[in-house]
């Protein structure tokens, strides 16, 4: 009798584990994922589209996926605090969404192997930590098509961030995408050196308003450009996300980034248990970006025009930087029907003919 009783109790302590299912996936704790922020939330650029996409990733994994973001990070020692707080927290995947957090990344990745740390924009790697960025010149040039079609003066303005190869892309791209319909298309670019300062941005669109240019690209974060474009009843573009409540008249499309395709393949990768370093750079191609939300200004044709274009990069039928180009000197950067490598791409530091001026040291 004693052995049928602990057979009968170990069965039902098999049982009870197996309805319990051991530990099923309602039952396991979520997986925690932390984002670094160079701005704000509500600044509906840069930072505005990567929280945009953070709250798409953790609707979708449901309770299997707990986010957190910290905002506002400056690139000073501040960063590999913050970054470096969220490991000690227990987030097995970190998000650096900013160039200047790269050798953060670096650093506090070789204190935590057993986290995953992803970094927007950089060139380093390392066994626990990839890179991932989105290929915003495809944008660029979709948007750039569009101004070159809509503008009167043939004058174009950028408000440039800072000069680095991503934003000359951009520039290049923007002005390449104007002269395919518009030979005589020129642009002309006042640097801010700075992500985010609404003051600065919106005394820039002034100045190049001034100059002359109708149509004006920002690659910087707030919509004071957007704001100051409808002020003056010239033409602008929503950058990063639709800035139509800005300014509605003034807004052409929107060049929009879906950082979700890429946070949630790689939490995915996470929750598998099989993430492995990665180079990742999203465009059209993997639905990373998008022109959207054209303005009522825009003429179907022009619309049809640039989604034709939008669809042929998606096919690999159109690269925005197909020979032959020259610098702003009129020196061959490449030759006839040579598509540049991602590795020139990636390097960029020199204006494309149509661009005025030259870059900043």
């Amino acid at each position: 009798m004693r052995i049928l009783f602990h057979i009968a109790r170990a069965a039902a302590l098999t049982l009870g584990m197996l309805s319990l299912g051991g530990v099923s996936h309602a039952q396991m704790p979520p997986l925690k994922a932390g984002f670094v922020y160079i701005g704000p939330t509500g600044d509906h650029g840069w930072t505005y589209a990567h929280d945009q996409a953070r709250k798409a990733i953790e609707s979708r994994f449901g309770g299997r996926v707990q986010t957190t973001f910290v905002e506002n990070v400056p690139v000073t020692a501040d960063a590999e605090r913050v970054i470096r707080d969220l490991a000690l927290k227990g987030h097995k995947i970190i998000f650096a969404t900013s160039f200047g957090y790269m050798n953060a990344v670096e650093k506090v990745s070789r204190q935590f192997p057993n986290t995953v740390f992803m970094h927007a924009t950089g060139y380093k790697t390392g066994k626990n930590y990839g890179i991932y960025d989105v290929r915003t010149y495809e944008g660029t040039y979709m948007l750039g098509v569009v101004a070159g079609k809509m503008s009167k003066s043939g004058k174009l303005g950028v408000v440039g961030s800072t000069p680095i190869p991503e934003v000359i892309r951009n520039i290049n791209a923007f002005t390449l995408g104007a002269r395919s319909v518009n030979p005589a298309a020129s642009t002309r670019v006042i640097w801010v050196n700075s992500w985010f300062d609404p003051g600065k941005e919106r005394e820039a669109a002034l100045a190049l308003i001034s100059q002359g240019a109708d149509v004006l690209l920002q690659n910087t974060d707030s919509p004071a450009v957007v704001q100051t474009a409808q002020e003056k009843g010239v033409y602008a573009f929503g950058w990063n996300s639709d800035m139509t409540q800005f300014g509605g008249k003034a807004q052409l499309a929107a060049s929009r980034l879906h950082w979700d395709v890429i946070y949630q393949q790689e939490i995915e990768k996470v929750l598998a248990n099989n993430w492995k370093t990665v180079d990742l750079w999203y465009g059209v191609k993997e639905g990373a970006v998008n022109i959207e939300q054209f303005g009522s200004a825009v003429p179907e044709e022009i619309q049809k025009l640039a989604l034709d274009r939008r669809d042929a990069i998606k096919i690999g039928k159109l690269h925005p930087f197909t020979g032959p180009l020259k610098d702003n000197n009129g020196k061959e950067m490449l030759a006839a029907g040579k598509v540049m490598a991602d590795a020139d791409l990636r390097k960029m530091s020199v204006y494309v003919e149509g661009v005025e001026g030259s870059v900043p040291k």
